[in-house]
């Protein structure tokens, strides 16, 4: 497995937050980056700020938070701080946006979906009714509809990452979604095992649970097969 940072994302001179990524050279690193900014940046300095444009019912908002201009909330909308959103955001009715998320200009969040503890790089989206956790989603990245990006071992235990094939480390942390490189889809009602890492220009189709390391460039899909049989006419009662 890769977890180098330069695999998965190359166009981090589009983040909108000069020197984010200074000094970081693994995936996991992001993750704890992002905690420790907005710690330093929102929360110690009480940011409560939105710039951006409220388009019905008056967002629910707790914490310490900061969004960009252009960014448009939908009625519905749940944000608990710290939480920093960029530029040109569209976050649709029912999301919810949970601690130590960042997301960076021109991304989307779906109706009813969750993001919690996620850095999303520019242009990144999230379909409706789908969740992302502890997760890293690099530029124009997708997530599909009902996707879930599964953030915790059944046994709550530390999550660790292959690294090499002698090699594994320990994140400290029993939890840890989803690395999606720049431009990966993930189809719809797909899931994603925690500790996950998918290349760059990789499309996971509707449905694949997958876990592991998934190598740039591929399509990943079960063998399927599709039954039909006669059936019954029935008037179904009302």
């Amino acid at each position: 497995m890769s977890t180098s940072i330069e695999y998965y994302f190359q166009k981090l001179d589009k983040f909108p937050i000069p020197g984010f990524f200074d000094g970081l050279s693994e995936t996991y690193e992001i993750l704890q980056r992002a905690k420790q900014y907005l710690a330093d940046t929102l929360v110690k300095n009480d940011v409560h700020e939105n710039h951006g444009e409220v388009r019905g019912d008056a967002p629910n908002f707790h914490g310490n938070y900061y969004i960009g201009d252009g960014t448009v909330i939908y009625n519905g909308v749940t944000i608990i701080g710290p939480v920093w959103i960029g530029k040109d955001c569209e976050l649709m009715p029912g999301a919810i946006i949970r601690p130590n998320t960042i997301i960076a200009d021109g991304c989307s969040v779906g109706h009813g979906s969750e993001v919690k503890h996620t850095v999303m790089m520019p242009g990144a989206k999230v379909a409706s009714l789908a969740f992302a956790g502890d997760s890293v989603l690099g530029v124009s990245a997708r997530i599909g509809s009902g996707v879930i990006t599964a953030n915790r071992k059944f046994n709550q235990s530390e999550v660790t990452l292959k690294v090499s094939k002698d090699k594994k480390v320990s994140l400290g942390d029993s939890f840890f979604g989803c690395v999606l490189g720049d431009a990966s889809r993930l189809g719809a009602n797909a899931v994603t095992q925690p500790g996950t890492h998918i290349g760059p220009h990789t499309w996971i189709f509707p449905l694949t649970n997958v876990r592991g390391f998934i190598p740039a460039c591929k399509r990943v899909y079960h063998e399927t097969k599709l039954i039909m049989e006669e059936n019954e006419i029935v008037e179904l009662k009302p």
